[in-house]
């Protein structure tokens, strides 16, 4: 065992340990998608005085988390998200009314005089009026006409005070003196004295008429308006800390006052854009069906990767177990929240985790036919050494499609992006440290070096012996491959002309529920039922075991009540099992960041790929790229799946895989052609494509193991993410090399650059010494008698 193999070998373990320990003493930090709750988009608007900036955003924030804390919810999670959005986060909250009806009251809070019964209607909101859209925040409270708590319409008079003065406000039970539940008002300095003189002047009126109540109103309506008790003397008013406000109030009545007024006066309006309800049974369910997946499909993945490579192929098996220890705990340890499309990345990541281990294995193949009597260790070390600038490149474009996801995705959606990173840095270290240290201490054992087929690599394997022997002559002839993927992006772009793409609900704003009924409830009788109910424009379908989906434009959090009390009357106990609400203005600008990222991710890859490769390899594999994004779009056009936040997490994955397999094909292409400048580039082409036609299998093989398992036990939450990626992966396949291929092959025939330089070579002296030095073993040090 060589130094480098020992460290490698300690460092392994000691990594492993590390994992090994956090995965045990430490909890996953799990997303509402996952446990259950409710999430909460709310955008901070601007006022004609004051600007919705980080600074009143965070002050806001500060009287929302008074408010929530007041709501009894375990462990809420407020933050605030860019200059003016507050994510608002409320774990096991299944029914969102009453939490967004608190939270979502935006108008100052304000005291007014009350001059007495109103003659005209009461300036109430329609009542089909969302309650999240703000009222004016400069109208003019002057003869100001409201309903009291029981529906008695009340003149009231200018604003006297605002919510910005009220210190505390708290609720008491008055066991002693028999008065039950009420709330007691504190008020800052100079409010205090508004307030007393307020209550002074309602003091001057007879008891019992109207105008010795006081109203505090809140979003318009009257929150509250108790009469001055007649003990107070006309002029004389309530002393801040004596104001105490009774009635025939429960507790929670009681707890629900005091909040709206001591959380009331927010420093700008606010505006629900999003709301996402996810029952924790849903949950539960995506948490065991990617953990079956998961192991279904490593269990294959490693058996296929075994049967290929042997003895080396059970080894990066063993690798790729450690690399599932090592993600997790990164995960836990940073404290990652694993969202549902983040729990589907890292299960991914397990499949694409072997790339680098195959990438290895074919190119110590390569070295072990080329040389049969060179020794085991010093091929696999070759293999590793000339394996690596395809690894980093393909590695590379992977962590661009993450970090695009990250800073461009949206909610859950981010998650995916940071266990995608993470499950590509945790891939190559358990290819590079780990696998590499298993497979070099196997191979400097006689029993492996001695009997080569056990080991897996000193073979070439049957699929390139077959193509070396058939050498069929590809691109001869390449633009025929390209006139195929011309009619491939032709049917997917009439699937797009004809049948639409049918975008989510997080595209296009409207809310989406789904039910489940004790009772099975058929698509039609469900439409005609919601109908009568007054929800003609409901699209109903069926989802999942027997549940049914509900698709409506705009509906607020009573609306979705009484669609379901209808759906109940059909289908007996009716459970919500996901609610997803987004405001227009928030579907608008999720379908704009959408495309953004996809031209992004373009504008990227291929400055990447220009850097790193000639410049017609660069568009040659972003032309390949664009293919596979089509005909991913194409499909689902056809097969009329919904494209939302997820699909575009799995649009921007095959991208990253897409533009891997062609770093693969273009990277030996440089390679070979460096090393025969005189030959025609299409013959190169199909030499490097037929020596890189293992790996791209293989590696297709260890994804398409972890997505099939997914797409059959995922259920619907995971289903269309798993077949996004399933297609890309197949057609990404087939555009590395007919497409990518191809079009670098045309390019190159109008391009004046000339064929990249060969690789230096060390040492001095004659030819002999020359070539001995630029083929030297990796274990030769040099040294001769």
């Amino acid at each position: 065992m060589t130094r480098a193999t020992a460290v490698r070998a300690v460092l392994a373990v000691a990594v492993l340990l590390v994992s090994v320990y956090i995965s045990l003493t430490m909890s996953p930090r799990l997303g509402l998608d996952l446990q259950g709750g409710t999430r909460i988009v709310l955008q901070a608007r601007d006022t004609a005085t004051v600007e919705a900036d980080r600074e009143t955003t965070d002050r806001t924030l500060e009287v929302l988390r008074q408010r929530i804390d007041s709501l009894g919810v375990s462990e809420p999670t407020l933050t605030r998200s860019g200059e003016d959005r507050i994510i608002v986060e409320l774990p096991d909250v299944q029914d969102p009314r009453q939490a967004a009806e608190v939270i979502g009251r935006t108008a100052q809070l304000t005291f007014h005089a009350v001059e007495g019964p109103a003659v005209e209607e009461p300036d109430e909101k329609p009542s089909g009026s969302d309650p999240t859209v703000d009222p004016s925040p400069t109208a003019d409270p002057d003869g100001l006409t409201l309903s009291d708590e029981q529906g008695r319409a009340l003149a009231l008079g200018p604003a006297r005070l605002s919510g910005a003065g009220v210190e505390d406000a708290t609720a008491g039970f008055d066991a002693q003196g028999g008065a039950g539940w009420s709330v007691s008002l504190e008020f800052r300095k100079d409010a205090g004295q508004d307030w007393k003189r307020l209550t002074g002047e309602a003091a001057c009126h007879p008891a019992g008429d109207d105008r010795r109540r006081v109203a505090i109103v809140l979003d318009e309506k009257v929150i509250s308006s108790p009469q001055v008790d007649p003990s107070v003397g006309c002029k004389v008013g309530l002393p801040s800390g004596a104001t105490q406000i009774t009635g025939s109030f429960s507790a929670d009545e009681a707890r629900d006052l005091a909040l709206l007024i001591k959380g009331g006066a927010l420093p700008v309006p606010v505006e629900i854009v999003e709301q996402r309800t996810v029952g924790p049974t849903l949950g539960a369910a995506a948490i065991d069906a990617s953990a079956r997946a998961a192991l279904i499909g490593a269990a294959a993945t490693a058996l296929f990767i075994t049967i290929v490579y042997r003895l080396f192929g059970a080894l990066a098996a063993v690798a790729l177990g450690a690399y599932g220890v090592i993600s997790y705990a990164a995960l836990v340890a940073l404290g990652v929240t694993l969202t549902l499309p983040g729990l589907a990345g890292f299960v991914l990541a397990i499949g694409m985790a072997v790339d680098a281990n195959v990438l290895v294995f074919e190119r110590a193949r390569e070295e072990c036919a080329e040389r049969p009597k060179r020794s085991l260790s010093s091929a696999l070390t070759t293999g590793f050494t000339k394996a690596w600038s395809a690894v980093a490149d393909s590695n590379a474009t992977t962590l661009i499609a993450a970090g695009l996801l990250f800073f461009l995705g949206s909610g859950p959606v981010k998650g995916f992006g940071v266990t995608l990173a993470i499950g590509v840095i945790a891939s190559m270290f358990s290819a590079l440290v780990i696998a590499r240290a298993l497979t070099e201490i196997a191979a400097s054992t006689h029993f492996v070096s001695d009997y080569r087929s056990v080991n897996g690599i000193a073979r070439p394997g049957a699929v390139r012996t077959w193509l070396v022997r058939k050498d069929p002559q590809l691109f001869r002839k390449p633009v025929r491959w390209l006139v195929v993927s011309v009619a491939l992006v032709a049917v997917a772009v009439s699937g797009i002309v004809v049948r639409g793409i049918d975008l989510g609900v997080e595209f296009t704003g409207g809310r989406l529920v789904e039910y489940s009924t004790s009772r099975p409830v058929d698509v039609e009788t469900a439409r005609d039922t919601l109908a009568a109910a007054g929800f003609g424009d409901a699209e109903v379908t069926t989802a999942g075991d027997g549940d049914l989906s509900v698709r409506t434009g705009k509906l607020d959090n009573d609306g979705e009540h009484a669609l379901r009390t209808a759906l109940a009357e059909e289908g007996g106990e009716t459970t919500k099992v996901r609610d997803e609400l987004i405001g227009p203005s928030l579907g608008d600008e999720l379908r704009r960041n959408a495309l953004i990222a996809l031209g992004v991710a373009v504008a990227v890859q291929l400055a990447y790929l220009a850097v790193r490769f000639r410049w017609t390899f660069a568009v040659a594999s972003v032309g390949a790229m664009v293919h596979d994004v089509i005909l991913v779009v194409g499909a689902f056009a056809w097969l009329g799946r919904p494209v939302d936040g997820i699909f575009l997490a799995a649009l921007l994955t095959v991208i990253g895989y897409s533009v891997n397999d062609s770093v693969v094909v273009f990277d030996r292409v440089r390679e070979l052609w460096g090393a025969n400048r005189r030959t025609p580039l299409d013959t190169i082409a199909r030499r490097a494509v037929l020596q890189t036609v293992p790996r791209t299998v293989n590696t297709g093989m260890g994804a398409l193991f972890i997505l099939a398992a997914l797409a059959v036990l995922g259920g619907d939450s995971l289903a269309d993410f798993a077949l996004a990626l399933l297609i890309g992966i197949c057609v990404g396949t087939w555009s590395s090399v007919f497409t990518a291929v191809p079009g670098a092959i045309l390019l190159e025939r109008n391009a004046k650059t000339p064929p990249p330089a060969p690789g230096k070579r060390k040492g001095k002296g004659s030819a002999r010494g020359r070539q001995g030095a630029s083929r030297r073993d990796p274990l030769d040090n040099g040294a001769r008698v």
